[in-house]
């Protein structure tokens, strides 16, 4: 079983993809605590992004303009999920629900 790498970061993505919308779909409908929500979002949010400027990366095909903007606006949006879940962090205990 051998794969380029450009075909592994691939399925890697859609399969970060996969997990990060699962996460923000559980955040909706499975958790009660806010503070709990907003950080399955986050980390979804997070998964999502990087996916999808990995699949931005690896196409075989020029960056369109919609393409730049992913490029420099998913790394913001990253920073500021993964600032709110360490933030966060200590919130979620099972005391809180």
């Amino acid at each position: 079983m051998t794969g380029d790498a450009a075909q592994v970061a691939a399925t890697g993505s859609w399969v970060a993809t996969g997990l990060g919308v699962g996460l923000w779909i559980y955040g909706w409908v499975g958790e009660k605590n806010p503070i709990a929500k907003m950080r399955f979002h986050d980390a979804g949010m997070v998964l999502v992004f990087s996916s999808i400027i990995v699949r931005v990366l690896i196409q075989d095909r020029a960056m369109t303009w919609f393409d730049w903007i992913l490029v420099v606006i998913a790394p913001l949006f990253i920073a500021a999920a993964l600032w709110r879940l360490k933030r966060t962090g200590g919130m979620t205990g099972s005391e809180d629900r």
